[in-house]
């Protein structure tokens, strides 16, 4: 199986803050990859630096074969993105944003796929709004569509249920699975266990920027063990060592 991300001893400070500490993994095609990890443990950062919005302090990383570093931009013309924090513009309305979206990438045919994520996600009602005055689910929902309408083999997702109703989640982790079943990847960063033990193939766990374990979810299974209890065991021991 072909790896869609690579990173190699991969490190990151902010002055004395080490936010990610020689991290290396790798993600293979297909995969629907969880990283996981407590409040400020380096998720954010690790998905920053892999879509080249900043620079490692060392170490490398390739996406989709690219230098994350040295060609941010390509990168991130050809993969999805959800950022930590919802932050469509204020002064668009939700329709003017995905056609905005739609400008950039070049896609030809905006209007029919933005038609299909308002009814996928349940917001047509909102789309003449301006995204100042949408609901933190709805501007939720709308970053989620602009990750997806240009339909990229890879998605990079920071967070992606937070702000969702238990039935809107349960429409985006369906949407996920099948994306992934079609062959494409979806990276996905999250602090919500359960979310992660339901959908992830592979998992990755980092604490304080270091990485404490990265595998396929079904090694766990085969040992009868259930993610939350394995992530907690290792944290502890982490914040201990």
């Amino acid at each position: 199986m072909a790896s869609v991300i690579e990173a190699r001893e991969l490190s990151k400070s902010f002055g004395e803050v080490t936010a990610l500490d020689r991290v290396s993994l790798s993600v293979g095609e297909g995969a629907l990859f969880g990283l996981l990890g407590p409040n400020g443990s380096g998720k954010t950062t690790m998905i920053k630096v892999l879509t080249g919005q900043i620079r490692p302090t060392s170490g490398s990383a390739t996406v989709l074969g690219i230098d994350a570093e040295k060609e941010g931009i390509k990168v991130r013309e050809r993969v999805g993105i959800i950022p930590e924090q919802e932050s469509p513009p204020s002064f668009l309305t939700a329709m003017e944003y995905l056609e905005f979206v739609g400008a950039v990438r070049k896609i030809p045919d905006i209007g029919e796929r933005a038609e299909k994520w308002f009814d996928l996600l349940e917001f047509r009602d909102k789309k003449d709004v301006l995204c100042k005055d949408l609901s933190r689910g709805t501007r939720q929902k709308l970053m989620f569509a602009q990750a997806f309408i240009h339909e990229p083999v890879l998605a990079l997702i920071d967070e992606p249920l937070i702000n969702l109703d238990p039935i809107m989640q349960d429409v985006v982790k369906e949407f996920l699975a099948g994306y992934v079943r079609k062959g494409n990847t979806v990276f996905l960063s999250t602090h919500i266990l359960e979310v992660a033990e339901d959908i992830c193939s592979g998992i990755a766990i980092l604490h304080k920027g270091k990485l404490l374990h990265s595998g396929p979810l079904a090694d766990l299974t085969a040992r009868g063990e259930h993610l939350p209890e394995f992530f907690l065991s290792l944290v502890r021991k982490g914040r201990h060592a």
